[in-house]
This record gives structure tokens, C-alpha cells and sequence, in this order.
């Protein structure tokens, strides 16, 4: 999962500092005398708007990414623009079926990209993979928003498998064309980023995801 553009620090930079510039030319530029007064405003109201976002919004409470890979479809096609809530695991612990963005442990990824997969387990929980379903606490899980029933058994040599404390399993929709905890194992609670709540582009796939 790769941010959208300007999340780059020097994209935000540039833009400001290109806000600054034309809120000091502006008032030195004798042709715009009649609109300088509406022109600054407008330049004002945009320079607070980017100072909220970049610096408050985005880092804090809600950002922006979208979808380059297939391993969360059918729910999240390639491409799609999705919103997700930074601060709201400050106030309750990941759920089953919560939709989390995190930065990917070393074993999954020695870059430690950001990634986005579907919590399934939480500590304590015993889970197993078998006869294409996920089984959680010994129960055979309904999960019709996955693409495909599972083709692998999970894991290899144990009946069950359970999650460690301070642990999360995750896993994509598309179970058997995700990288996620059946291959690398589980995710620190630590590396959540948030809880992705919103498909908002492109228009016609805009939804609440659940």
C-alpha cells in the first residue's frame, strides 16, 4: 500500500511555502488591487486548510492511501482511494473483522512498507484453517466477504494455532493470494497504524467498509 500524493514531508513543504510566497506578492501587486483583499482571503483560507490537515488531521486522526495490490479483494480493488481512523485504537483495542492498516513486521517485509489486512484473531484466540474455512475457538467462521475458500491448511503440523499476547492475526480477503499471518506470522499490536472505515474514490465505490 503506497500513500497518496503529497503525503511526502517535501510536498507538504513546497505547498506551503508556495502559499507563503503568494501571500507576500499579492499585496505588492498594483493590477490586483481591486481583488487583493478577496484574493488573500481565499489564500489565507487554503493555508489553514493544509496547516489542519498535514499537520493536526493526517499525522493524528485521519489519512489517506490507496490500494495497489489485489490481496484485499474482493472488499478493496486495486486502486481504490480509502480513508483510515488514526486515533480511535487509542480508545478501544482492534476487533474481529476490523480492516487495520500497519506497518509491516521484518519478516513480512524488510522494508516495513504499510500494509492493510483483516483482523481475525485476537490474543488468547485458537485458530486453524482447514476444509477452506477459518475455524476460531474450535467454530467454523461465515466470512462472505472473502474472494475464495482457503486452499491451504493453517498450520502445517498443529491442529490449532494460538495467538500470543499483545499479538494480532491478520489476513487479506483474497485468502489464498495474501501475504498476511498464515505465512509470516502475528502482527504486533504496536505496528497498527488505524482502522480503515471508507472507500472514497473512485466515486462509484464509495462506501462504509465493514
Amino acid at each position: 500500500m503506497k500513500l497518496l500524493a503529497f503525503d511526502n514531508t517535501w510536498h507538504i513543504i513546497a505547498l506551503v511555502w508556495g502559499l507563503l510566497l503568494v501571500r507576500v506578492a499579492v499585496p505588492r501587486l498594483s493590477a490586483l488591487r481591486s481583488q487583493r483583499a478577496a484574493i488573500l482571503e481565499i489564500v489565507d483560507s487554503v493555508l489553514v486548510a493544509v496547516l489542519l490537515v498535514f499537520l493536526i488531521l493526517r499525522p493524528f486522526v485521519v489519512q489517506a492511501f490507496y490500494i495497489p495490490s489485489g490481496s484485499m479483494m474482493p472488499t478493496l480493488q486495486i486502486n481504490d482511494r480509502i480513508l483510515v481512523n488514526k486515533f480511535i485504537y487509542f480508545f478501544r483495542e482492534p476487533q474481529r473483522g476490523d480492516i487495520v492498516v500497519f506497518v509491516s513486521p521484518p519478516n513480512a517485509d524488510s522494508q516495513q512498507k504499510d500494509f492493510i489486512k483483516r483482523v481475525v484473531g485476537l490474543p488468547g484466540d485458537r485458530l486453524a484453517v482447514h476444509d477452506g474455512k477459518l475455524w476460531l475457538n474450535g467454530v467454523p467462521q461465515d466470512e462472505p466477504y472473502i474472494a475464495d475458500p482457503m486452499l491451504y491448511r493453517f498450520p502445517e503440523h498443529n491442529e490449532e494455532f494460538v495467538v500470543p499476547k499483545g499479538q494480532l492475526f491478520v489476513i487479506g480477503d483474497n485468502r489464498n493470494l495474501s501475504n498476511d499471518s498464515h505465512k509470516w506470522g502475528t502482527l504486533p499490536r504496536h505496528n497498527v497504524l488505524g482502522k480503515a472505515f471508507c472507500i472514497f474514490y473512485p466515486p462509484s465505490r464509495v462506501r462504509l467498509l465493514r
